[in-house]
């Protein structure tokens, strides 16, 4: 199992399988971050951007598809794949280091803790830092925020984004709410 294949793998990845850096570019334009978007996308969404024939949206996707773990791994192969996840910044130094470098992408994580300890405050700060580079503690994608308690508040977004010197609307833009 390659190391890289655990958590969303960024869609550079696909140059180690032979697709070009021209191509990779044109699915960064399209909003195609991850292997695992390139790879679930359905064909016809790949056909429809600009310079991809149906020869190299088939090869695309059957490199994309070899990346995805799709079985068995040993716990090795797991512990290899683990330090190799993305982590996304919490906004706080001593909580990232203390988490091991950020929330890991490709998890579940839940937030528990009593009222007005920090729980909503640290989704809204995850929300912003999503599409960040990875070198920047994000992971270079979208947020889907599913407001079971109806405490989304996009004031926050705007603020959070100003502290990390980000663009508010676009933020904004990056969040999809239900």
């Amino acid at each position: 199992m390659d190391p890289a294949a655990a958590g969303p793998v960024k869609v550079d990845h696909l140059i180690t399988k032979g697709i070009s850096k021209k191509h990779i570019d044109l699915l960064k334009q399209e909003g195609f971050t991850s292997v695992e978007t390139v790879a679930f996308a359905p064909v016809k969404e790949l056909l429809k951007i600009k310079g991809m024939s149906d020869i190299t949206v088939q090869k695309i996707r059957e490199a994309a598809k070899s990346i995805i773990p799709m079985g068995f791994a040993t716990a090795t192969d797991l512990a290899a794949a683990y330090t190799a996840m993305i982590r996304m910044t919490t906004g706080s130094a001593q909580l990232d280091a203390l988490l091991g470098g950020g929330i890991d992408t490709g998890n579940m994580t839940e937030l528990i803790g009593e009222f007005r300890t920090g729980k909503t405050q640290m989704s809204h700060t995850l929300a912003v830092t999503c599409p960040l580079p990875v070198e920047a503690g994000g992971g270079e994608g979208k947020c889907l925020w599913i407001d079971t308690e109806g405490t989304f508040r996009p004031d926050r977004i705007q603020a959070i984004a100003k502290r990390f010197e980000l663009s508010p609307e676009d933020c904004l833009d990056n969040i999809i709410v239900a």
